[in-house]
C-alpha cells in the first residue's frame, strides 16, 4: 500500500492550502508535518530534501515536490482533475494561474501592515470584481455547465472555489453581483468529497491570525 502524502509546512494556510484543498477533492487522505521552527526548516535544508530551499514540500510517491504550482499539476494528473486533452489542460492552466493571482493577495494580507490591511481588502475587492469575476462568470453562462471546463471537475474548479470562500470570510456579499458564480458555489461546495473537507474537524485551515503570523516569521526569518 503507498503511503499517504506528506505535507511539509506551517500550521497555516499560505500556499499549502490549495494542495490540501486539491487532495481532499480527490478523496486522498494524507499526512502533516508542521514547521514550527527555523531549526525544524534548516533540517530540511540541509538534507536536501528541498530543491529550491523553500517549502511548500509534499513527500509522495516516492518524490519531494517542490513549487506550489507543480505540486497541483501533478497530483491533479494523478487524480484525473486536470482535463482529458491538451486544449482541457491548457484551460484549466489559464484558468487556475489567472485565480492564483488573486489568491496570492489573500495569502499575503495578513502579513501586511494593520493600516494596509483595510486597503487591500478595497484592492482585493476591485480586482475580483473588475478583472477576474467577470471573466469566470461568462465561461459559466456562455456553457451553461456546472464546471468550468469539460463538464467534469478539475484543478481550476478547486481553486477557484477556494478562492471565492476565502473572499467571502472578507467580503460577505462579493458575489451579488454574479449570479452564475454564486450557484456554481454552491454546487462544488456540495460534493461530497469537498462538503466534508469544509465541514468541522477537516484539514482545512483557519483564516489566519497572530499565531499564525508570528510562526511563519519564526520559521523563515533570515
Amino acid at each position: 500500500m503507498a503511503a499517504r502524502p506528506k505535507l511539509h509546512y506551517p500550521n497555516g494556510r499560505g500556499r499549502m492550502e490549495s494542495v490540501r484543498w486539491l487532495l481532499a477533492a480527490a478523496g486522498v487522505e494524507f499526512d502533516e508535518e508542521f514547521l514550527e521552527t527555523k531549526e525544524q526548516l534548516q533540517k530540511l535544508q540541509d538534507g536536501n530534501h528541498l530543491l529550491f530551499q523553500q517549502v511548500p514540500m509534499v513527500e509522495i510517491d516516492g518524490m519531494k515536490l517542490v513549487q506550489t504550482r507543480s505540486i497541483l499539476h501533478y497530483i491533479a494528473e494523478k487524480h484525473n482533475l486536470f482535463g482529458r486533452d491538451l486544449k482541457e489542460r491548457t484551460l484549466i492552466d489559464m484558468y487556475v494561474e489567472g485565480t492564483l493571482d488573486l489568491l496570492e493577495l489573500i495569502i499575503m494580507h495578513p502579513f501586511l501592515k494593520p493600516d494596509d490591511q483595510q486597503r487591500e481588502v478595497v484592492n482585493m475587492a476591485q480586482k475580483a470584481i473588475i478583472r477576474y469575476f467577470p471573466v469566470f462568470e461568462k465561461i459559466l453562462r456562455g456553457h451553461g455547465q456546472t464546471f468550468l471546463v469539460g463538464n467534469q471537475l478539475s484543478l481550476a474548479d478547486i481553486i477557484l472555489l477556494q478562492t471565492i470562500l476565502a473572499l467571502e470570510e472578507k467580503i460577505p456579499n462579493i458575489l451579488s453581483a454574479f449570479p452564475f458564480l454564486q450557484e456554481y458555489s454552491v454546487k462544488i461546495s456540495n460534493i461530497p468529497t469537498i462538503k466534508r473537507f469544509l465541514e468541522p474537524g477537516s484539514k482545512k485551515k483557519p483564516p489566519p491570525d497572530e499565531i499564525y503570523v508570528r510562526t511563519v516569521y519564526n520559521v523563515f526569518r533570515p
